[in-house]
């Protein structure tokens, strides 16, 4: 998770020191003026990744991790985190201050119940109303009422008003994103979300929904290709509220062919609060600012997966073509820095974790599609990959030990799509007897999902323990999701389906045309982690019968990098694992020599492990 491309902002860092905090909550007490305040990670348009200037649980905490949720009140503080970031909270929070709550572990509260229960009755908890759903401040109120207590939305954030270093919000160049790419046009996407909305209008202020719709990239947030705005679509009408107005003469041509107007992205609320018109709100992704601002008797709370998120996560033939086109090139950048890497640490030099990131992005970077990266770079050695979300930092990143395991999460944007890729090596030694069989049971599991074939209907809720089956054998587990949705040189967390446990998941059904990991793991903390990911798009297969008059569907790799051999306990595979492995291994041959015949290491390391198991 790291990037030197001009398109993006420097790397936050995931550092390893505690600090102290105390200074910055006494500031936030003395300002915020009720008994408990709330700073979630989320922006105004629950980014999951946010600006410098929007990063207030961040600032306030010291957790860099990318979800969580802290709550200040007079005399505590507490930090509300997920089983991916307990290491890395652990070794960043000022403990003395700050309380971590392990989400997800028996006997802890949710953040709600924590403000019911460890919170005086008959309180006030304060909240940014733009940082907050109506989904989530609605029924947080109403479990407050129940106790006397009160949500109370602020008018000045007061983690802002006491920040006395927050930059500016980002305004960076704003770019069209070609048909040849994006596979259909703004005014046609138009139509089909005015059909959907059966003639209301419709207030949109998802980032990477507003970037889709209108076929427009830009930089705003560190390692996703979109710009601060929001958009008002009417049945007449387009109207898209930027931050940045100062756009290119392609841009305001682009705009203007699809008939979309051009606003102030301050003046959204205002707007809304002088239109009379009915306005459809998706509770789950809309602030309550917005609704705040749209007149009561035309709010039309509509819940479920938006059109345009649905839409989004369906890619059509262009879109599926360039995520396979850039899976391929990025795959060769990972084997040529996989080849080096290898070559490297067995001639016995030091390389730090940092080193082998920049190396990474510099073998991406010579793609000329290649826009930046998708995430911050995971480069972990030993312990370090226990760490779900460890980012090397270029100051103290630990040397890789070519003995234990190491750990290669990364991900780019290309200009065609946008890759995640995560793979496990030992590079030399020999694994013990726990870390190969734990290896074996990974990949087992990872090649359970890469073969299912499921009736159409089935979600990714109902997959999940699929996956899990071949660690549960032997008693072990991971605390995160299988596999995320991707976008197409959008976001590399894209919804809204997915496979894992998230209720939500359930709810929305796996379709031909979307694109979601596959990333099973296995985590010793304090000695090595253990990931293997491809991404995979749905899609139908062919099964001799039907039943129910029902279609099926299956998986499909765009992921071609050969995976860790060395690492394999032999004994527990079965006959059909090794038939997948050397299937996929073969595949990768096929995709990869043919770009690569002109760099001869990079060809005999690919050679080498993609070898056949006898």
């Amino acid at each position: 998770m790291l990037s030197r491309s001009l398109l993006f902002q420097p790397k936050r860092l995931f550092s390893t020191v505690r600090k102290d905090s105390v200074s910055k909550l006494n500031a936030l007490r003395a300002v915020m003026n009720v008994d408990a305040f709330v700073v979630p990670t989320e922006d105004a348009h629950q980014s999951e990744y946010t600006a410098e200037c929007d990063n207030r649980r961040a600032w306030i905490s010291g957790f860099t991790g990318s979800a969580g949720l802290a709550i200040v009140t007079k005399k505590d503080a507490a930090l509300f985190t997920d089983g991916r970031y307990f290491l890395q909270a652990c070794k960043e929070l000022d403990s003395k201050h700050w309380k971590l709550m392990k989400q997800g572990l028996p006997g802890v509260p949710t953040w709600q119940e924590y403000l019911i229960k460890h919170v005086p009755a008959n309180s006030t908890i304060g909240i940014d109303p733009s940082v907050i759903t109506v989904q989530d401040a609605t029924s947080l109120n109403q479990e407050l009422s129940l106790i006397g207590s009160k949500l109370v939305f602020v008018e000045k954030n007061p983690v802002d008003q006491i920040r006395q270093d927050r930059p500016e919000r980002p305004s960076e160049p704003i770019r069209v994103h070609p048909i040849q790419y994006a596979g259909k046009s703004v005014k046609s996407k138009l139509n089909d979300l005015r059909k959907s909305c059966n003639g209301n209008s419709i207030v949109v202020s998802l980032l990477d929904e507003i970037a889709w719709l209108f076929n427009l990239r830009g930089a705003d947030i560190h390692c996703s290709p979109v710009f601060f705005s929001y958009c008002l679509v009417t049945n007449n009408n387009a109207t898209l509220y930027l931050q940045n107005t100062n756009i290119s003469k392609s841009v305001k041509d682009h705009l203007l062919e699809a008939g979309v107007q051009i606003k102030n992205y301050n003046d959204i609320l205002d707007d809304l609060k002088h239109m009379d018109q009915p306005f459809l709100v998706d509770p789950d992704t809309t602030n309550m600012s917005i609704l705040q601002a749209i007149n009561e008797k035309n709010r039309i709370i509509k819940k479920g997966p938006s059109f345009i998120n649905l839409a989004k996560a369906i890619k059509n033939e262009a879109e599926l073509n360039g995520m396979r086109s850039c899976h391929k090139r990025d795959a060769v950048a990972l084997c040529k820095h996989f080849s080096w890497l290898s070559d490297t640490l067995k001639k016995g030099q030091t390389l730090r974790e940092f080193d082998a990131a920049v190396h990474l992005e510099s073998m991406r970077q010579q793609d000329t599609s290649y826009v930046g990266l998708a995430f911050d770079t995971i480069a972990a050695t030993g312990p370090n990959g226990a760490i779900i979300h460890y980012q090397p930092n270029p100051k103290d990143s630990d040397i890789i030990n070519p003995c234990r395991i190491y750990l290669c999460d990364s991900g780019a944007q290309y200009i065609d799509g946008t890759t995640d890729v995560t793979r496990t090596f030992l590079f030399d030694g020999v694994a013990t007897e726990f870390q190969k069989k734990a290896f074996t049971r990974v990949l087992q599991s990872h090649i359970a999902i890469d073969n299912i074939v499921f009736p159409q209907g089935t979600t990714g809720y109902q997959l999940d323990s699929i996956a899990r089956v071949p660690l549960w054998k032997d008693g072990l587990n991971f605390r995160h999701g299988v596999g995320h949705g991707v976008g197409a040189y959008l976001n590399v967390h894209e919804g809204p389906h997915g496979i894992g446990s998230r209720l939500a998941y359930n709810n929305v059904p796996l379709q031909a045309g979307m694109m979601v990991t596959n990333e099973p793991g296995y985590y010793e903390d304090g000695q090595f982690g253990i990931r293997i990911e491809n991404v995979l798009t749905v899609r139908r297969a062919n099964t001799p019968y039907r039943f129910g008059n029902t279609d099926s569907l299956g998986f499909e790799h765009i992921t071609f990098v050969p995976i860790g051999k060395n690492l394999l306990d032999v004994d527990i595979l079965t006959a059909q694992d090794k038939q997948w492995i050397n299937k996929y291994h073969q595949e990768c041959r096929n995709v990869l020599e043919p770009l690569v015949n002109n760099h001869s290491k990079t060809l005999s390391w690919i050679e080498r492990e993609t070898e056949p198991l006898l």
